[in-house]
């Protein structure tokens, strides 16, 4: 633990013991004088942390923060690669951007890069992704995915699957994938998904799949097609809970599509489709097509059955459930 800062020592040991200890054992087994620490339980203090104090018993940690803090989404989290290093900001322009930057410079797979606020959050095709702050999950993953460029797709879709479990397995609202990279909720966009890719020919080199959840969103705040987690459930969630779930499933999905392709994910991506079985329309490649759409094939592109009786093979575009 010695390359671990101070106050992440301190909190490891808060947590684990779960009651009060005293500045006395801290300072013994951290190394440290009872003033140092002391002025790093005031740290931990500002971090939002609520730790007392008590004469001859020592110090407590009664709270955490619902902040996106690296300590607290790391802390025994348990996966092969996603989530190994974690960066937290409190405000920038793109999660997106500074990972792809972080990527161009050899930083390792399974980095993610966390935001508080984005002053320019990145959707689809140039759109602008709304990020108040501390109100919503703003994350960007590093991959280094041994893969052709046509099968980035994939895992856009093995993003949407990780996050529309979490959101089930946390919360017990019954939310949807919406092909190709929405998560809805009672039919309304909770959650997007934007995977940019730099690759040679034939090679990626990277993926950065971003991941932006209106999580404790306020209708006012939100665009009138989409909602939010706390809208839907009506009170508030722990952003840290639900990110850590995120992270856990994305590594799962993730270590399954590596050594056994997309297969497997692909099964349940079906299985919680809200865009199958059902009449859409699909802007692509200029022009607008309607139809059933009839299945997610192997490389993750949609099959509509138009109403000539052609099928269609849509990689990708902006799509609208009709019925």
């Amino acid at each position: 633990m010695r390359n671990i800062p101070t106050e992440d020592r301190i909190l490891w040991i808060l947590k684990e013991k779960d009651d009060f200890i005293s500045g006395e054992e801290l300072s013994h087994r951290l190394g440290l004088s009872r003033m140092g620490i002391w002025k790093a339980i005031q740290r931990i203090k500002l971090l939002g942390y609520s730790v007392v104090a008590q004469p001859h018993l020592g110090y407590r940690l009664i709270e955490v923060p619902d902040r996106l803090i690296p300590f607290e989404l790391t802390w025994n989290l348990k996966t092969k690669s996603i989530g190994k290093s974690v960066l937290s900001f409190k405000k920038i322009e793109s999660t997106n951007n500074t990972a792809y930057e972080l990527a161009t410079n050899g930083a390792r797979e399974g980095t993610v890069v966390f935001a508080e606020e984005q002053t320019k959050g990145k959707g689809r095709l140039g759109r602008s992704w709304l990020s108040p702050a501390y109100k919503g999950i703003y994350m960007s993953v590093i991959l280094r995915p041994n893969i052709a460029p046509s099968s980035a797709p994939e895992l856009t879709l093995i993003a949407t699957l990780a996050v529309t479990k979490a959101i089930r397995e946390l919360t017990g609202l019954l939310s949807f994938i919406k092909w190709p990279n929405d998560v809805v909720i009672n039919s309304k966009k909770v959650c997007g998904i934007l995977t940019e890719m730099n690759a040679e020919i034939d090679k990626v080199n990277f993926l950065i799949v971003g991941i932006g959840i209106n999580v404790n969103s306020e209708k006012k705040d939100l665009p009138k097609e989409a909602s939010s987690i706390k809208e839907e459930l009506k009170q508030r969630i722990s952003r840290i809970e639900l990110a850590r779930l995120i992270l856990l499933r994305l590594d799962e999905y993730y270590e399954i599509f590596k050594e056994f392709g997309f297969n497997p994910p692909l099964a349940e991506i079906k299985r919680y489709s809200s865009t199958l079985n059902r009449r859409v329309k699909v802007h692509y490649l200029n022009r607008f097509i309607e139809g059933h759409a009839q299945d997610i094939d192997k490389d993750g592109a949609l099959l509509v059955r138009l109403d000539n009786g052609f099928a269609e093979k849509v990689f990708a575009g902006d799509l609208v459930n009709i019925r």
